[in-house]
């Protein structure tokens, strides 16, 4: 009678200490790079490590594309493209990561994911807008333009930083993309200008962070996270988390 007693409590015990110990959900950190590689990845990664200690999730980091297949994926929620550049995925590991998200699943650009895969249809899409160019790094005002979605709490209205300002290819469709932030072109200069390739800033609204559902899944960006010392600053994490929370459980808009 005695074993059966502290069998039992070895049993609740092993049960007790697994349902403590789930997590949330669980996240592929990719952070691969066939073109510019920012100096920012490092900080990026050790902030998203220390963001799912934080908030209960876990966090695989991986540059290698071997494991961006259709097996390897069903284990995680949301996949982050942090400053990924160019082509890193082959046909068929696109193939998985376009089967991920219609299965409902979440993606997280940040930085340079606008400046990654041109040549895939799909990808252009989730992500919403692509990179075009972009002028030296400036300090300027950031606006939000919404404030109802997870991690926006404690964003200001109007807020001064620091970064380097991504022009895009082409304008947001109101119908489709959901901007939360925008960059204020009258409090820095927008003006680029690399070979043949010009830039004078988008006008009016300047997306920079924006969200939409996409081919049965999600999709969130921030151009926000060029420097390295942005990955410190709370209302960035923030920010970020709230992209992470939301593509991988589609919670939190009010």
């Amino acid at each position: 009678m005695k074993n059966k007693y502290f069998l039992s409590l070895a049993v609740l015990f092993l049960f007790s200490i697994s349902a403590f110990s789930q997590k949330q959900f669980k996240v592929l950190l990719f952070t691969k790079t066939a073109g510019w590689h920012h100096e920012s990845i490092h900080e990026g990664v050790e902030a998203i490590r220390k963001m799912g200690e934080r908030h209960f999730f876990d966090v695989d980091w991986q540059e290698n594309t071997m494991f961006i297949n259709e097996k390897n994926l069903e284990k995680y929620q949301v996949i982050i493209f942090l400053n990924t550049t160019a082509d890193v995925l082959n046909d068929e590991q696109q193939k998985a990561v376009e089967k991920f998200i219609q299965a409902g699943k979440g993606w997280v650009g940040i930085h340079s994911a606008s400046d990654t895969e041109y040549e895939w249809p799909w990808y252009t899409k989730m992500v919403g807008m692509m990179f075009k160019i972009h002028p030296a790094n400036q300090t300027a005002y950031l606006r939000v333009q919404d404030s109802n979605f997870p991690g926006m709490e404690r964003f200001p209205k109007k807020l001064l930083w620091t970064d380097e300002w991504y022009e895009f290819q082409t304008p947001a469709k109101s119908n489709d993309l959901k901007i939360l932030v925008t960059v204020d072109e009258k409090t820095y200069n927008p003006a680029a200008k690399w070979g043949p390739n010009e830039g004078k800033g988008m006008g009016a609204v300047h997306p920079i962070s924006w969200y939409h559902p996409y081919d049965g899944g999600r999709a969130f960006y921030t151009a926000l996270g060029h420097i390295p010392s942005t990955f410190s600053d709370q209302t960035f994490l923030d920010h970020i988390y709230g992209g992470i929370y939301w593509a991988a459980t589609g919670k939190g808009i009010e």
